[in-house]
């Protein structure tokens, strides 16, 4: 399939502006989910999967468990043995999950945990109610896991990869400093969304990120068509030094809010009337004159405002060469920015954390 047919109107126009990435937290809670699962198990046999069985009692397939989270229900897959007496602790019987893992699980695929790390958390989330042989296992388990999605092999084209990062405040040295979650979120070929990867580092800048894109090119990303991402200083170089090719569409919502800062109160429901003739325009030509227009009526006053649609026009305007339908997931973050929110959510009663790790635990 040649890349015009992959970016065609028919077989793009079926995604809308910020489809939730329940789907996708959703898998990954169940991946750490079931490696807990089958962990919890080998420690109540006393052996581990494909060991000789040293008692009577032994693995008996599978039963299946529905859980409902804040990113949707799941279907689990729960090991079961011949006696029947397991009894998963993490999900008990007749119940749910136990309590806080939902705000772990899927933090813990983050890069930037230590093997100790997780099992710090894992120890709290059992509240001391297992052994700690048990707590070693499920660790062992849930680590080796975790690694092997931090690298898993990617696709070698995505048509779109949306980045973005949610900044945390965090004590280091007795100092309260800020620092970013990563995130990058792609849209592959087959037309479907997956969570890249999620990275932990200082404030957001284009360094920390050319580590980011060259982590996906070893893991096997080829060329991307399009990225979208916010207006930060370098990102668009830093895309380039990476994947050459690739066509760099700044988020216009994230363009939006920056101009509206240093516009006053009373001025602003006119003024964003006029921002919006410009990425409402029909055909990129027809922006141009918007731009122009809004340059001639607000300049005097917001030059700031003024300047950075200009200086970013090309950059603003890469979504004018795909149909109308599917422009508004190419110009907006808000993929990335639906994720956000759900770890803000969280997060929203921390004014800091003492660690990085704390950081990536909630």
């Amino acid at each position: 399939m040649k890349k015009e047919d992959l970016l065609s109107e028919e077989f793009l126009k079926q995604f809308k502006t910020g489809e939730d990435l329940n789907g996708f937290l959703a898998q990954l809670q169940k991946r750490g989910l079931e490696a807990i699962l089958n962990r919890e198990l080998d420690s109540h046999l006393g052996y581990d999967k494909h060991e000789k069985s040293p008692c009577s009692n032994s693995r008996n397939g599978f039963s299946k468990k529905k859980i409902k989270t804040s990113f949707g229900e799941s279907e689990l897959q729960v090991p079961r043995d011949r006696e029947a007496s397991f009894n998963p602790m993490i999900i008990p019987k007749r119940q749910s999950m136990a309590d806080g893992l939902e705000n772990v699980i899927i933090s813990l695929y983050a890069k930037g945990m230590s093997v100790s790390d997780i099992e710090e958390q894992i120890r709290e989330v059992y509240n001391f109610e297992v052994s700690t042989s048990t707590i070693s296992r499920i660790t062992e388990s849930v680590s080796n896991d975790i690694v092997a999605w931090q690298n898993r092999p990617l696709e070698p084209v995505y048509l779109i990869v949306w980045m973005d990062g949610i900044v945390f405040k965090v004590r280091e040295s007795s100092k309260v400093i800020n620092k970013t979650i990563y995130l990058a979120v792609g849209l592959n070929r087959d037309g479907k969304k997956e969570v890249l990867g999620m990275w932990l580092g200082k404030n957001e800048s284009a360094s920390f990120w050319l580590g980011v894109l060259t982590d996906l090119k070893a893991r096997g990303v080829e060329d991307i068509l399009i990225t979208a991402t916010d207006n930060l200083n370098g990102f668009t170089q830093t895309i380039k030094n990476v994947f050459p090719e690739s066509q760099t569409q700044i988020c216009v919502v994230h363009q939006i809010r920056n101009s509206a800062r240093y516009v006053v109160w009373k001025d602003k429901k006119e003024f964003s009337k006029d921002m919006k003739q410009i990425y409402d325009a029909p055909t990129k030509q027809a922006a141009k004159g918007a731009l122009e227009d809004f340059a001639s009526k607000w300049n005097h006053k917001y030059p700031y405002a003024v300047k950075s649609w200009e200086e970013n026009g090309e950059e603003l305007t890469v979504f004018f060469d795909f149909p109308i339908e599917i422009r508004k997931i190419i110009y907006t973050t808000n993929l990335i920015e639906n994720l956000n929110g759900k770890i803000r959510k969280y997060t929203k009663n921390k004014l800091s954390f003492p660690t990085d790790e704390a950081v990536l635990i909630h």
